[in-house]
């Protein structure tokens, strides 16, 4: 889905037995050893959008979502545009959906700090920052279904064959 969109996309992943044949494709490794959550990876990303001034925004999804809305991607590609806020994430009626978010790369140094201060989880350091929200109607009950369990996996596969 994202490939559509994006001139280059970023795994950050620590599995050494990835391999891709996607030139668009690039695996890097967290820039902080031990498993530190999904902020060390907002954090890597940034680290490697602001390497050589590449990007100023990063837009982060997660691996195990697959069945959001495209039109998902193009609301948060828009935000990238704004002057004053730092973060959006998507939110539907029910809750918030943290990893997907569009980041500015101007809060490296901050969200580098607060993780060496042990800020882990994602909603408590953009509540601390301060983030905006790309508002959504979820019609698909199975949107943000993540797959992380055998159920999780037996379940999407039905979804899938359905399509």
């Amino acid at each position: 889905k994202i490939s559509k969109y994006f001139l280059e996309i970023l795994i950050v992943s620590n599995d050494s037995n990835l391999i891709l044949e996607d030139k668009n494709i690039r695996i890097i490794k967290d820039c902080k050893d031990g498993y530190l959550g999904p902020l060390i990876g907002v954090l890597s990303a940034m680290k490697y959008a602001n390497k050589k001034n590449k990007y100023n925004w990063v837009i982060t999804f997660p691996c195990d979502t697959p069945f959001f809305d495209e039109t998902i991607i193009e609301s948060m590609i828009q935000k990238t545009s704004s002057k004053k806020e730092k973060i959006f994430l998507i939110k539907d009626k029910k809750q918030r959906h943290n990893i997907f978010g569009t980041w500015s790369t101007t809060l490296e140094k901050i969200l580098e700090q607060d993780i060496n201060n042990s800020f882990r989880k994602v909603d408590l350091w953009t509540n601390k920052i301060g983030c905006s929200y790309i508002e959504r109607d979820i019609k698909n009950e199975n949107e943000f279904l993540n797959i992380n369990t055998i159920e999780d996996l037996e379940l999407a596969e039905k979804i899938y064959s359905k399509k």
